[in-house]
């Protein structure tokens, strides 16, 4: 740096001032812009000398990646199929009255469970309570009629010995007790129907369920027959209860023997809508005839004990339909397993390196994936660290760690002591 009148000049500004001496000022502005460029290039050029150095050496190559590890163990698995399905009641029973009149009360709660027997509404009592005193008046009115035509018949029976009256008389008076008698077993039969009619007016459920919403609300006029107007509500049976579903052809063709029958059934399942398996299996007891020519399905039925009424009728579920057993297959998580445009396939841990390995997948089991064909008695199976994976890095493999406070043998691990206080 210069120092001149007692400004500062750099080395660029000294530059410019020699080649203004040097060069005409026409030709120094239109070569102005190409002096400052040339100036900056050779300040960088001298940077990259000062600062260089040596060329760098190669980076070391990375450490080999920890990975956990599943040591491949040939298993036994239940052959099995797993479709959509939906439960109904064993009985969906109609709760109709059988007289008529005004819905006086309604005597359950919408909704809750009812037994056999228990009442559910109330018609209007009082007039079928008189229609039953009428009755039995009626009937009082048969049975004096009945003493009188028997005594008459043994009065004209003893005249009729002594000749004092004609055979006809006679006759006449066993017919009017034939009668007095038939009429009366008619005013009994009535008072049975008016006892009858006024037990309907108390309506009782038929079968024991889940009742449902009442259809008609008090004071309503009930009419009797098989419309809605009799219909008061509905009972369904959940214990047992039934789940129905169906299967495709192609669902049918991944079991032994390509159908589904009652002797090759050897259990069903279901899972629940929160993805918990229900503690029961069921049985299947229907299985249709024929194929549905519009869906190409066949439909089944399956029969499950429900006595803590955790399945409702109409939910739907995931049935898992068990045909036999499958053996020689592996167990792999399902996060291992990994879908390409080709297939399926898991990451070995071969040698110390990473080796792609494609295999055949079957249905789910647990939390595992069926592996059909692919894998080897003894094979490492790499189970986490997927992303970071790549054919031929190196890997540490190691095999599963408890999880923390679970000792290895699964057992939990005993408590730490306690660290000794320093005085």
């Amino acid at each position: 740096m210069i120092v001149y009148n007692h400004a500062t000049l750099t080395d660029t500004d000294v530059g410019i001032s020699v080649f203004r001496t040097l060069i005409p000022s026409a030709r120094f502005r239109r070569q102005r812009s190409w002096l400052h460029g040339l100036i900056i290039l050779v300040a960088l050029l001298s940077g990259c000398s000062k600062f260089g150095g040596e060329a760098p050496k190669s980076a070391a190559p990375p450490p080999p990646l920890p990975v956990t590890v599943a040591t491949m163990q040939p298993t036994q698995v239940p052959i099995s199929v797993e479709v959509m399905a939906q439960t109904e009641g064993a009985k969906e029973t109609e709760v109709r009255a059988q007289v008529g009149g005004i819905l006086v009360k309604r005597l359950y709660q919408e909704g809750a469970p009812v037994k056999a027997g228990q009442p559910m509404f109330q018609i209007d009592r009082k007039p079928y309570e008189i229609a039953l005193a009428q009755s039995r008046a009626n009937l009082a009115e048969a049975k004096a009629k009945v003493e009188q035509a028997v005594r008459e018949e043994d009065r004209l029976r003893g005249l009729l010995g002594k000749g004092y009256i004609s055979r006809k008389d006679y006759d006449d008076a066993v017919s009017t007790n034939a009668m007095s008698q038939a009429a009366r077993q008619v005013a009994e039969a009535a008072v049975r129907q008016a006892e009858l009619n006024l037990s309907y007016t108390t309506v009782v459920a038929p079968v024991s369920g889940i009742s449902g919403r009442a259809v008609k609300s008090e004071g309503s006029l009930i009419a009797t027959g098989s419309g809605d107007e009799s219909l008061l509500t509905t009972i369904q049976q959940s214990n047992p209860i039934w789940v129905r579903f169906s299967l495709s052809e192609s669902d049918m063709a991944r079991l032994p023997g390509g159908r589904l029958t009652q002797q090759n059934v050897t259990g069903v399942e279901l899972k629940l809508p929160d993805g918990s398996a229900y503690p029961r299996k069921g049985r299947l007891n229907f299985l249709a005839s024929s194929i549905d020519p519009t869906l190409g399905t066949q439909q089944f039925r399956a029969e499950f004990d429900n006595p803590d009424g955790v399945l409702l009728p109409g939910q739907f579920v995931r049935t898992r339909i068990l045909v036999g057993e499958r053996d020689g297959v592996f167990l792999v998580p399902q996060a291992a397993v990994t879908q390409t445009e080709q297939g399926y396939l898991v990451f070995l841990a071969v040698d110390g390196k990473v080796a792609p390995r494609p295999v055949q997948v079957g249905p789910w089991q647990g939390k595992d994936w069926v592996i059909l064909s692919g894998l080897q008695t003894g094979d490492q199976v790499i189970v986490d660290n997927l992303m970071k994976l790549r054919p031929g890095a190196p890997v540490a493999p190691h095999p599963p760690q408890p999880a923390a406070g679970v000792a290895a043998d699964g057992k939990p691990a005993p408590a730490a002591p306690p660290a000794e206080r320093k005085g």
